[in-house]
């Protein structure tokens, strides 16, 4: 069965194969001017869950998105990362931010049309972290794709190598910025998996599948890839699902159903 959806040639990259970033622009990242609202700051995501919890391997954080629940119309995941995140403009109920978007997939053959929702797929080997200069996208080991707003100098090379369009450029100072989701003007964006929850433990799941189980849907599933007992790993086991673009070989974190 062919479908439409955003794509890209980019091959995947390779563990021998890795593009110098740092010696790219050399001291480029001094240039970036970042903008943010007074008394919010920047915190590291890269090292730890906490002194006692560091991150590491043994998780492997990823969703498992079932299209035959997700309701055509329905946004409810949307509103629920925005008002998570305060991903809002001057005084705008709106905002031009895409950490997560619903897009429709078109069966070429049938003609049947599906409604999903799309954010950064948290690859293995991300072509976003491959391409930037300074090192501000980096991947953790769990899995987690984020970028470091310290060292980002809004280049948007990422913006250019993700084969499914999931990040945004800051155009614009903000203001009521939430503090564990620090924003700067100048800089890239992206779905973060509610890295702050992550890193809370506990049972809190990402925004979006929460709000898309308030709603009774149910079609997003959070859990531990590498966790052969979690409910995900459980329901990937049972039922067929796939990756989006799987012929780039990028091994994402974000799984399809009913495609």
């Amino acid at each position: 069965m062919t479908k439409a959806c955003e794509s890209a040639t980019r091959p995947r990259p390779t563990e021998n194969h890795r593009p110098d970033r740092r010696r790219f622009l050399g001291g480029a990242a001094c240039a970036g001017a970042l903008t943010l609202v007074p008394g919010v700051a920047f915190i590291s995501l890269a090292g730890a869950r906490s002194s006692e919890q560091p991150v590491s391997d043994e998780h492997r954080w990823g969703m498992l998105i079932d299209a035959n629940k997700c309701a055509e119309g329905c946004d409810a995941c949307v509103r629920g990362c925005v008002e998570e995140h305060g991903l809002w403009g001057h005084d705008r109920p709106e905002t031009d931010a895409q950490w997560i978007r619903k897009v429709t997939v078109r069966d070429k053959q049938t003609g049947h049309v599906t409604s999903l929702p799309l954010m950064c797929q948290h690859c293995q080997y991300p072509p976003c972290v491959d391409v930037c200069p300074t090192g501000a996208s980096f991947r953790r080991a769990d899995g987690i794709v984020l970028v470091d707003k310290h060292t980002c100098i809004g280049c948007r090379y990422c913006m250019m190598a993700c084969p499914y369009k999931a990040r945004s450029f800051i155009h614009e100072a903000l203001d009521q910025q939430k503090p564990y989701a620090p924003r700067g003007k100048g800089t890239v964006e992206s779905c973060t998996l509610c890295v702050h929850r992550v890193d809370a433990g506990g049972e809190r799941i990402p925004a979006c599948a929460e709000a898309c189980n308030a709603e009774g849907h149910r079609a997003m599933l959070f859990g531990d890839l590498n966790d052969p007992e979690s409910e995900l790993s459980q329901s990937l086991t049972q039922y067929a699902s796939e990756e989006l673009r799987a012929d780039l070989g990028l091994r994402l974190g974000i799984r399809y159903r009913g495609l």
